[in-house]
């Protein structure tokens, strides 16, 4: 199988098999995205502790199956991490669909790099970047307001 094969089927996977999907319990953090262009909407939710850590973290929403695949991604990974690595894996996913980086965190496993890579293709479509990274901004969001 090649790599444009195997990332074609883990979009799939994640957008009829979305992970993550629903409020977590115990959430004190939420924050919506909408993209007004093709109509997807995704709401985050989020349970952080006192550090800032994501205990828990899932969504909500409707759209094309690179939106959902891209906030089922997100769950996955960014589940269970830091406020600051967090940060950092919204960074790198975003320069990587923007800016065609690499992922540069090296504590991320390496099929969690394979599964955010997956994404990496949307950059030749420019009308489908908001669909893959709106669930990113808004975690972005969700972050910003807690840190305060």
């Amino acid at each position: 199988m090649d790599i444009k094969e195997l990332y074609k089927e883990i979009i799939l996977d994640h957008g009829k098999n979305p992970r993550n999907f629903g409020k977590c319990n115990g959430y004190n953090a939420d924050a919506s995205g909408h993209n007004p262009l093709c109509g997807d909407k995704v709401h985050i939710y989020a349970k952080l502790d006192k550090e800032k850590k994501i205990e828990d973290l899932s969504f909500e929403g409707e759209g094309c199956a690179i939106s959902l695949a891209s906030a089922s991604i997100l769950t996955e990974i960014v589940k269970g991490q830091d406020y600051n690595i967090s940060n950092i894996i919204i960074r790198d996913f975003l320069n990587m669909i923007k800016a065609q980086k690499k992922i540069s965190l090296n504590s991320l496993k390496e099929d969690q790099i394979t599964t955010m890579m997956s994404l990496s293709g949307v950059k030749e479509f420019p009308m489908r970047v908001k669909c893959a990274t709106m669930a990113w901004h808004t975690l972005s969001n969700v972050l910003e307001i807690k840190k305060k």
